[in-house]
């Protein structure tokens, strides 16, 4: 018997507090009711709602309650996709995406209008020009539907939320690219700072929603920020939701096993601030997160669209994961990022039993039975996990872990595939 199949891992629950709204759409319609700056704008205005292409739950319900909140009050709302160069960069894949989520002109009441063309609205103190999506600048006012939360590629007190929101995604994929570059040279903060306070001067920015989620991907709150002061209102719920952030229940281990990657799940396919990717320094260089020493990557999520980006931060793939990768959509959201790493092709192999086999012995242990394993759906779940046996003694000393299982042997079918405890696509297509 091989040393793999001689590997044991337990079901473990991880159990987080439970921010989530009872009725989202409701609590996005009031918060919308409250917000002053919304309560001016005037009967008749064209309101253009953007909204993005993260996996945001009830991003649906979301869009829907501020689309019928502009329409009672007499405004007349669109949607434009704010979103880059995501949706393979053209405009008929962006609107796509938001159909995918449940966004289109019949569910919402409201057309979506996407296009790709932009117009010059300005240039900031360090030289960067500013471009926003034509539609959105021909409307009277321009509001955002975004979730704040950290950021994968970099560490600030701005980091993802309504601000990039108006930088990357209100750009295009025209603006995307330059405002990337810059980055480069100057730090991503500093360049959506300053673009968004050129976006903030040319008087069209109302103000957005802004989503906050748990650490279940629940959504926790919905706050209505308005364009004064943006900044420092979506600073302050930054550091909220960080206090909320879920990580790995252990200080290093050997191999993590992901059943999927995407879009839908993190702007980077898997968050690198779970899996410590990314960092300044390379690998395991954000502070504060667990050590992980080895990825292996089982399949991509059904909603990435065969956007593989991300794929690169593994150590190892299964083949059929490859074999799904739209290499244009990956390539154009790599390059348009300014970062070619995470489009990389890693080593892979046909089944899961010699992906295991080939990597384990890659961890820095003279026998592969001493490695620790962690096996999880996707950096957005981290509530339901399987660890190996060598990690229960303590994981059971930890406030909030469960083992809810007692150790077992991999489950490998005939083809030599894993049976995921999760009933992920990775199952649904190693299985057969």
């Amino acid at each position: 018997m091989s040393a793999i199949t001689q590997l044991r891992l337990a079901p473990i629950e991880q159990a987080f507090p439970d921010r989530s709204i009872a009725d989202v759409g409701s609590a996005a319609r009031e918060e919308m009711q409250s917000a002053a700056w919304a309560l001016r704008v005037p009967a008749g205005a064209r309101i253009a709602v953007g909204v993005g292409s993260r996996g945001i739950r009830n991003i649906d319900q979301i869009a829907k309650a501020v689309v019928e909140f502009w329409k009672s009050r007499g405004a007349r709302p669109f949607i434009v996709p704010v979103m880059g160069s995501h949706g393979a960069a053209t405009a008929e894949g962006q609107a796509q995406v938001l159909a995918h989520y449940g966004i289109d002109e019949a569910t919402m009441g409201a057309p979506v209008v996407s296009s790709l063309e932009v117009v010059p609205v300005g240039t900031t103190p360090e030289g960067i020009e500013v471009s926003m999506d034509r539609h959105a600048f021909e409307s009277d006012g321009v509001m955002l539907c975004g979730r704040v939360k950290w950021h994968t590629d970099f560490e600030g007190a701005l980091e993802s939320g309504i601000h990039k929101m108006m930088a990357i995604g209100l750009g295009k994929w025209e603006g995307a690219k330059r405002y990337h570059s810059w980055a480069l040279r100057i730090g991503m903060e500093r360049v959506i700072r300053g673009v968004g306070a050129a976006i903030r001067s040319t008087g069209k920015m109302l103000g957005g929603l802004a989503i906050l989620e748990d650490a279940y991907h629940n959504t926790a709150e919905v706050r209505a920020v308005g364009a004064e002061g943006m900044a420092e209102q979506e600073e302050r719920l930054l550091r909220r939701v960080k206090e909320w952030k879920p990580n790995l229940p252990v200080k290093i281990v050997d191999l993590l096993i992901l059943d999927e990657i995407g879009k839908d799940v993190s702007g980077a396919g898997m968050d690198t601030k779970v899996v410590n990717r990314g960092g300044p320094q390379g690998p395991n260089s954000w502070q504060g997160v667990p050590a992980v020493q080895r990825i292996y990557v089982r399949d991509l999520s059904g909603n990435t669209y065969g956007n593989a980006i991300g794929m690169g931060f593994a150590d190892i793939v299964h083949s059929s994961l490859v074999r799904k990768v739209d290499l244009e959509a990956t390539w154009v959201n790599a390059l348009t990022a300014s970062a070619t790493l995470p489009a990389f092709t890693p080593v892979h192999y046909p089944t899961d039993r010699e992906c295991l086999e080939r990597i384990l012995p890659t961890c820095g242990k003279l026998d592969i039975s001493d490695c620790t394993v962690l096996w999880i759906r996707n950096t957005l779940d981290l509530s339901s996990l399987l660890a190996s046996e060598n990690l229960l003694p303590d994981l059971e000393r930890r406030p909030g872990i469960r083992v809810s299982g007692p150790p077992a042997r991999l489950n490998f079918n005939a083809t030599g595939n894993l049976l995921s405890p999760f009933g992920t696509r990775a199952e649904e297509h190693h299985a057969a």
